[in-house]
């Protein structure tokens, strides 16, 4: 049995035993009676990488195989999202090259379907100084997506959260761009725990005004949005949302605390999902799914549930920085070669935390190679003075 040294909060050693079973994969892309999109991370090439926090290097070969993992589990995938770094190391024109990339990828895999972040991050929220500069960072980004025959996810602005003085600012801004697209787009309700450069999105911090603000804004451009992704990470409030949305506009949660609860729904009404940590739980996520569009409850949540410990360690404050726990969970699954990030995000969290995950992660059965997983960790641990029994 796989055992190592793992350190703990007290600064104590612990001589842990791996327990998990990695989750079987299907034979062929399972059906789901939720819309499934999984929020996924970009692999840096620090052997190319001369300058990981202006410029990171992009492998580009390990970035798509691990669309294509996420497609094989049945998943659609949101691109080019916060997941991949926008706006903390992944640039315009990475995300550009990224969107090229998957959309490509997309049309050669029978069933594969993807949504991609349009934003206004090219534009520094400082340079911004009206509307009609959100507006034109807006239509750059969305016309890309469109232009390259892909669906748009419309992201939260910084740049709009600057300028914006009022709730009528955000609608007009909404209102010119969604009454410019092709396809339906997918909005994206952000809160400030992933970014505090969001605080006070839709024209006001209090939440019953900015869900006010942003229905209206649904409700006078239904037939141009597909639904909301809220990431709030507080399911009374998206369930507030949810029982508010038109007839035909879907809620995608993006609550990495509670998407289990939220997904099963309370008998009446249910979240779809678009989510990060389906990045790093996809096998058990998908065996979950499976099983509820089978009406199998049990299986459901016995599979599922034991990810959300892990998925709040992963996202817990500073929130924004969760993309280094997915990314160490790629690794120590065999997705990558290396435990690097672009701007170099993986010092974000620290040595503990890892280990907790590592636990976490082992109990959840996300491991999908055991004996790999722990020698990365060892490792790992041995860069912060971790040293392992003989």
């Amino acid at each position: 049995m796989t055992s190592l040294t793992l350190p703990h909060q007290d600064g104590s050693l612990e001589h842990y035993r791996l327990t998990g079973t990695p989750i079987e994969r299907p034979q062929t892309p399972p059906t789901f009676n939720r819309i499934a999109y999984a929020a996924a991370h970009v692999v840096s090439d620090p052997l190319r990488d001369l300058d990981p926090w202006g410029n990171p290097a992009i492998d580009w070969g390990a970035t798509m195989a691990f669309r294509h993992h996420l497609w094989s589990l049945g998943f659609k995938i949101a691109e080019a999202m916060d997941t991949a770094q926008r706006g903390m190391g992944l640039a315009w024109p990475g995300a550009q090259e990224l969107i090229r990339r998957s959309l490509a990828d997309a049309r050669q895999v029978p069933g594969a379907d993807l949504a991609c972040g349009a934003g206004t991050d090219h534009l520094a929220p400082t340079d911004a100084r009206s509307l009609d500069d959100v507006i034109a960072a807006y239509e750059e980004q969305v016309g890309f997506v469109e232009g390259e025959g892909g669906r748009a996810i419309m992201m939260a602005s910084r740049a709009l959260a600057r300028v914006a003085r009022s709730a009528d600012d955000y609608r007009h801004v909404y209102g010119r761009i969604l009454g410019q697209t092709r396809h339906k787009v997918v909005l994206h309700w952000l809160g400030d725990m992933f970014d505090p450069q969001l605080r006070g999105y839709w024209g006001s911090e209090d939440f019953d005004q900015a869900l006010d603000t942003v229905l209206s804004i649904i409700e006078a451009n239904r037939d141009k949005v597909e639904g909301i992704k809220i990431s709030l990470l507080d399911n009374a409030r998206e369930v507030a949302l949810r029982n508010r949305l038109p007839d035909g506009v879907l809620c995608f949660t993006g609550d990495d605390f509670n998407y289990a609860e939220l997904i099963e729904g309370d008998g009446t009404k249910f979240s779809h999902a678009l989510l990060g940590i389906f990045d790093a739980v996809a096998p058990s996520a998908s065996k979950a799914l499976a099983a509820l569009a089978k009406s199998d409850l049990a299986t459901f949540r016995g599979v599922i549930e034991p990810t959300v410990p892990l998925s709040r360690k992963i996202f817990e404050a500073p929130t924004q920085y969760y993309k280094a726990g997915v990314v160490f969970l790629a690794w120590l699954n065999g997705h990558q070669r290396h435990f690097t990030m672009p701007a170099g995000m993986q010092s974000a969290r620290g040595a503990l935390h890892y280990a907790d995950i590592f636990r976490l992660a082992d109990r959840a059965n996300v491991l999908d190679r055991p004996e790999l997983a722990a020698q990365r960790m060892q490792s790992l641990l041995s860069t912060f003075g971790v040293e392992q029994s003989a």
